[in-house]
């Protein structure tokens, strides 16, 4: 049986979650189809366009993410701060990116004089436009919708493209978002459809190389911004040039013609989260077979559980074998 949502976020516990899209029907989300000689592969262009679209309206990061021939992997970070902080013309004003609205907020917008019974009605409409920018759900709804809506009218056909929910997972800790990234941005080169990261079309790691080769970050995505420290900025823990070459070293190892080990001695990203070579590429490797749901160390998985009320506590075993 299907987990409610709500049972899957809490934001208490880790604002960053690894969702996956995949299709529902046989046709392709993107790539080439073998049997009919049909390319789909302009429609990588449609999701990485979109997604990088919706991160600048939603109050909602983009870490990391691949689109692939029938499934999109995405992590994303809810800045829940930054959607508390807007004002009440600024959420209207994204949310009517988004949508239309209604004439009350048209009205508004247009700077148009409201009685009292209209204020309270859109300072309702308002707090709920401003929980909806920093749901997932909604971020993937939109996301979905736009693509299904393309795809369905270029197969002129009607009906269900993606399956009828997304799969997400919680991340509740350094080790578990490094893992989930790497995991992520290597998708192409297990997939055998690139053999290097910086080939990886339509993949935030193609971005991030793209940016760092000018001594830059890309501005579409959640920067890296080093080691944890007091006064943390917004941002991902790790350092950049830390987290390319490990996945670049991880990538190589994956291929079939290269056999090795990561040299441990050479990657203090490992070190610091205490993760074993040989645990980081059957993470890089087989994450989403490793843990169905949140994924974290065996402490922050007890009070994840906790604050949603879960008994049962899955991937227990697997986070004490690969991340404890």
């Amino acid at each position: 049986m299907a987990v409610p949502r709500r049972n899957q976020v809490s934001l208490v516990d880790t604002p960053f979650y690894h969702c996956i899209s995949r299709c529902v029907r046989l046709a392709f989300l993107c790539g080439e189809d073998k049997v009919t000689g049909k390319s789909y592969e302009h429609r990588r262009a449609w999701v990485e366009e979109k997604l990088l679209q919706l991160a600048k309206v939603f109050c909602i990061d983009i870490c990391a993410y691949a689109v692939m021939s029938n499934h999109t992997h995405i992590v994303l970070h809810v800045d829940e701060r930054k959607a508390k902080r807007l004002t009440q013309k600024a959420v209207i004003i994204r949310w009517h990116k988004l949508f239309k609205g209604n004439l009350l907020t048209q009205k508004y917008l247009r700077g148009d004089k409201l009685d009292p019974a209209q204020l309270i009605t859109l300072n309702d409409m308002t707090n709920a436009f401003r929980k909806r920018l920093m749901d997932i759900s909604w971020f993937m709804r939109v996301l979905n919708e736009d693509i299904a809506r393309k795809a369905n009218f270029e197969d002129n056909c009607t009906g269900r493209f993606w399956e009828g929910r997304f799969k997400s997972q919680a991340l509740l800790d350094e080790a578990a978002l490094a893992a989930c990234m790497a995991y992520v941005d290597l998708n192409p080169i297990r997939a055998k459809i690139a053999n290097t990261p910086e080939k990886s079309d339509h993949t935030s790691i193609q971005q991030r190389i793209k940016a760092a080769l000018n001594g830059e970050q890309p501005k579409p995505l959640m920067k890296f911004i080093g080691n944890p420290r007091k006064h943390m900025p917004k941002g991902l823990p790790f350092e950049l040039n830390s987290y390319l070459e490990l996945v670049e070293l991880t990538g190589r190892i994956m291929r079939e013609d290269k056999r090795g080990a990561i040299p441990i001695d050479a990657l203090p990203l490992l070190n610091r989260l205490s993760i074993s070579p040989e645990n980081w590429l059957k993470l890089t490797t087989q994450f989403t077979k490793s843990f169905h749901g949140a994924v974290g160390k065996p402490a922050m998985m007890a009070a994840y559980c906790e604050h949603l009320e879960k008994k049962r506590r899955p991937n227990v075993s697997n986070a004490r074998a690969l991340l404890a």
